[in-house]
């Protein structure tokens, strides 16, 4: 796939509609220390609390009702389990997360609070494969 322009406005156009306009926050005092301007884009105040969302809902958003009759999955110990279960329930599919059995209580929760289906394995990249 390339990624243009125009690509990057689909991208834009599906996902506005499902996700904030963060702030950009800039410091003066960093700009003088640093001299340089720096900007803080706070996604922190994202919808399911993370970036991650944008990317979900895109990818959520750009199957189609086929692709999307068995649910999506993904493994991820927080803020991409979180993003995909809400992207897949605003489109009234499925979401499937495996999390490592040592997660976060507050990251299972919100996975839990979108209807993401979890199913737990062992911390390491290898047991999160398997089990997906």
């Amino acid at each position: 796939m390339q990624i243009d322009f125009q690509t990057i406005n689909n991208a834009a156009e599906r996902i506005k509609a499902y996700v904030h306009k963060t702030p950009v926050f800039t410091s003066a005092n960093l700009d003088a220390l640093l001299g340089s301007n720096i900007f803080f884009k706070c996604e922190n105040l994202q919808k399911a609390g993370a970036f991650k969302s944008r990317g979900a809902v895109n990818s959520v958003f750009s199957l189609s009702v086929g692709e999307l009759q068995n649910g999506v999955c993904t493994h991820s110990s927080g803020n991409h389990a979180a993003a995909l279960a809400r992207a897949a329930s605003l489109r009234n599919t499925k979401a499937y997360v495996v999390m490592p059995n040592n997660s976060s209580k507050v990251k299972i929760a919100a996975v839990k609070n979108y209807h993401g289906e979890i199913s737990f394995c062992s911390p390491n990249l290898e047991s999160r494969e398997e089990t997906l």
